[in-house]
């Protein structure tokens, strides 16, 4: 048996702007446009401008683990960790497969003050995102087909998923219900072809066609009908030659 010493400390609290640009600037040189999309508030939106958001990390077995992709493989830490969060009035504040209604990628590392420890309670035990508990969306789990493929792993297909949820949280008045990948015969050709007549480089090389089913609310959208659910809906992204990834095309 193999025993690991653990402990938690705090990386980053209140930010000022400046600070969250830097962070910013920061993620896109190591990581991309597409990952700091994913991961990092824009400066002057970030919660962390609040001083209500922390940032944790971990030292194990004496060293410090603060990078992301770092703190992501130590899950077992995080379950000890996560659900003590409501006793001093803390919540996790991005939680997995919630990201179209949080817009933003699981964060096990994210904390938020509650300042009130029953509140705090009730939504970690319910596992409701604070946008939930506010009654500001109807909390919606997101069914996923992976379909079958020879070109992406499940990996590869949960990022683009990730993307299309996340964008999805900015769409007001709209309940998204299920994505799937519609399989690898999109990915001729001609559509890589269109796709790269909407970039200034041309740089894509691969695609992903994902369909969701959602539906919309009273106030619908000005090309969408309110009320009204949509059947597989195409959204299209495409790889750059760098890896990341774009959503190039979708219906709205």
């Amino acid at each position: 048996m193999i025993f690991i010493s653990a402990k938690m400390d705090l990386d980053s609290a209140r930010r000022s702007i400046a600070a969250q640009q830097k962070i910013v600037d920061d993620f896109t040189e190591k990581y991309g446009a597409d990952y700091t999309s994913k991961v990092v508030a824009t400066p002057g939106y970030s919660k962390h401008h609040t001083g209500l958001a922390l940032d944790l990390y971990l030292i194990v077995d004496g060293k410090e683990v603060i990078e992301n992709e770092d703190l992501v493989t130590y899950p077992k830490i995080w379950d000890k960790i996560l659900p003590r969060l409501a006793e001093n009035g803390f919540i996790l504040r991005y939680l997995q497969g919630k990201e179209h209604i949080t817009g933003y990628a699981y964060e096990s590392w994210h904390i938020r003050y509650i300042d009130d420890v029953e509140v705090a309670r009730k939504i970690m035990d319910r596992g409701i995102t604070l946008e939930a508990y506010l009654n500001k969306v109807n909390e919606t789990d997101v069914d996923i087909d992976y379909a079958s493929s020879d070109i992406y792993t499940n990996e590869q297909l949960d990022d683009a998923f990730i993307k299309v949820k996340c964008k999805f949280a900015t769409i007001s008045n709209c309940e998204l219900h299920s994505l799937r990948y519609a399989g690898d015969d999109c990915n001729t050709k001609e559509n890589l072809d269109w796709l790269n007549t909407l970039v200034d480089d041309g740089s894509y090389v691969k695609i992903i066609e994902v369909l969701p089913d959602f539906n919309t609310l009273d106030d619908g959208f000005s090309t969408l009908e309110p009320n009204k659910e949509y059947k597989d809906y195409q959204w299209w992204l495409a790889y750059k030659e760098d890896g990341s990834l774009d959503i190039a095309s979708f219906g709205y």
